[in-house]
């Protein structure tokens, strides 16, 4: 879609105040999908030369905010880690052509905050942590769940730039499960929950996602019965945080979220007892 209130486009590799109408530019999938009528400035980190995908020497990965889906996706397959089938799960989920797919960036999906963002859904799972860089250059880290506070709305300050996902290694270890749901063959998800089991002290993660308008993480120290689960969930998410759009009705998302939470437990408990 043209943008016909845009008057520029700023590489931002060449530093110049942040003014009212500016907006950052990753893949654009987002930004040209429908009109933006308050935007007068783009300012374009296309060529800032971030890699992709950083391997730090105590095994954490490093995801730039312009890493696009497709990279991601190559290099999950060389990835030689329990949780890297997770990553082709949460890609696949975005149910997208392939022109998407080699345009759409993780920070662009982050930034978006929409439920069913499902790279927002891969690094809450894994324990992910933002790299946040102000205009005046100062940094802060802030963790993915924190990060998504609601439907479309972020802990991210006017001109603040996401400038990278890190994944620690111990959630890379982790045994993980996945489940989605939606109310079409190829529908957006309404529903999309991740396990992950830790080998070294047994606990449990549950990341409710899609479902609610913001992630929803619950750790148990060991994996709890259907029941405590059960409860962990209903007590977590507020009446209003059931989401509620064409993709499906709150009631739906709810029970479905029990559904697929105890598919999840079941399977991650049965792979301990192996």
């Amino acid at each position: 879609m043209d943008l016909n209130t845009v008057a520029e486009i700023r590489d931002a590799r060449r530093p110049a105040p942040w003014r009212p109408g500016d907006a950052w530019l990753g893949g654009g999938t987002y930004l040209f999908s429908e009109p933006q009528p308050g935007l007068r400035r783009l300012v374009d980190l296309s060529r800032m030369g971030w890699t992709p995908v950083l391997a730090h020497p105590d095994g954490a990965l490093e995801i730039a905010a312009t890493c696009t889906v497709a990279q991601l996706s190559r290099h999950a397959r060389t990835l030689a880690a329990p949780a890297a089938p997770l990553f082709e799960q949460c890609c696949r989920a975005f149910l997208a052509s392939f022109k998407i797919w080699n345009m759409a960036t993780v920070g662009g999906n982050l930034c978006n905050a929409l439920p069913a963002g499902p790279m927002i859904s891969l690094t809450a799972a894994l324990d992910g942590e933002c790299l946040l860089i102000a205009q005046d250059g100062a940094r802060r880290r802030v963790p993915v769940a924190g990060f998504v506070t609601g439907a479309g709305r972020k802990d991210l300050a006017e001109g603040e730039l996401l400038r990278s996902v890190t994944l620690p290694a111990r959630a890379l270890a982790r045994r993980t499960a996945f489940r989605q749901a939606s109310l079409y063959g190829l529908g957006r998800s309404g529903v999309l929950v991740i396990g992950t089991l830790d080998p070294v002290d047994h606990s449990l993660a549950v990341t409710v996602t899609a479902a609610t308008v913001r992630p929803v993480r619950l750790w148990f120290p060991l994996p709890p019965t259907a029941g405590a689960l059960r409860a962990a969930v209903a007590s977590a998410v507020a009446d209003d945080e059931w989401f509620d759009d064409i993709h499906g009705l709150p009631e739906w998302r709810r029970h479905m979220t029990f559904r697929l939470a105890e598919e999840i437990r079941r399977e991650l408990a049965e792979e301990e007892r192996r």
